[in-house]
């Protein structure tokens, strides 16, 4: 279903789940999501241009919007379709069907991106640290109904905490794999609250 890919906004570039390297030694682990950790919590909004593309090579393009905490909006160019957390539920809205679903954020694996306060060490790991990587694998080994993700970010000194998040690979609980890349960041600017407010779709959808 359309909006299960639309929602499964999570890990890096094209490629990246096989570009998954040997677990590095203990102390780059470490060092490594401290890392991220300091760079997600520099971030107090963003925006970037995105392109999702799904298993069978379909393409979306469109533009993220991120406030923290709890606000990110993913508005879709050329599709009526809307994905927008407004703070405490993630919405996925589809106007050319009237269809809406509603989760609270912390069933969904955008929750790394819009909770800093979260310790990563509990439910991360690295599995790439090289001098122009770094990647980050997240799960909960107790709801694994909610798949994972993986985020890639790119050393970058002009970034937050040296890191600069180029996208992220989200694989459901039925191994299908969603990728987003991302380009044309642009941190911690004035963003409006209005953004993460939504017409509802006609012949809304169960709520959970």
């Amino acid at each position: 279903m359309m909006f299960l890919r639309a929602l499964a906004l999570t890990a890096a570039p094209l490629g990246l789940v096989a570009a998954t390297a040997a677990v590095p030694v203990a102390a780059q682990a470490q060092d490594g999501l401290a890392q991220v950790q300091a760079h997600l919590r520099a971030i107090n909004s963003m925006t970037a241009n995105f392109t999702q593309t799904d298993q069978r090579g379909r393409t979306l393009n469109g533009t993220l919007t991120l406030k923290r905490p709890g606000k990110i909006r993913f508005e879709y160019r050329g599709v009526r379709m809307l994905v927008v957390a407004d703070g405490s539920r993630l919405n996925f809205l589809d106007y050319e069907v009237g269809q809406q679903q509603s989760w609270p954020i912390a069933d969904s694996p955008l929750s790394v991106l819009l909770d800093p306060s979260r310790d990563l060490s509990r439910f991360a790991r690295v599995t790439r640290n090289d001098a122009n990587t770094l990647m980050v694998e997240a799960r909960d080994p107790r709801r694994r109904e909610f798949g994972r993700i993986t985020l890639a970010f790119a050393k970058n000194s002009s970034g937050p905490g040296g890191l600069s998040l180029t996208g992220w690979n989200a694989l459901d609980a039925q191994n299908n794999l969603t990728q987003v890349r991302l380009s044309g960041h642009r941190y911690n600017i004035p963003v409006a609250d209005s953004l993460f407010r939504f017409q509802p779709a006609r012949g809304r959808g169960p709520r959970r």
